[in-house]
């Protein structure tokens, strides 16, 4: 896994496969070691919480489970389509860009 993630943290993006398929929402975490984002309110999960000291009734909670990063489409902020993500590079940096407008995204 050398080739590094497009896709960071607060990029609003589309979800293009799966139980979420369709969904738009931003990415909260960025997994890059395991090639895996973590969505708002996508790939939602019931999770029994124990007891503790914070929570000391405990209970079922919901928490959002990582996705596979190609599961998920960015969405260009120029021209608010999803898209896929192209670099180009500006003497030493990197810059990330959309495939469709041409545009810089960051």
């Amino acid at each position: 896994m050398s080739e590094k993630m497009r896709i960071k943290k607060g990029d609003k993006v589309t979800v293009i496969s799966g139980k979420d398929k369709g969904a738009t929402s931003v990415v909260m975490r960025a997994l890059p070691e395991r090639r895996k984002v973590v969505v708002e309110k996508v790939a939602v999960a019931k999770k029994a919480q124990r007891p503790t000291r914070d929570n000391p009734s405990g209970g079922i909670i919901s928490i959002e489970k990582p996705i596979h990063v190609s599961t998920v489409m960015l969405i260009c902020p120029k021209c608010d389509k999803p898209t896929r993500v192209g670099l180009r590079r500006l003497g030493d940096t990197k810059t990330r860009v959309c495939k469709k407008c041409g545009k810089d995204i960051d």
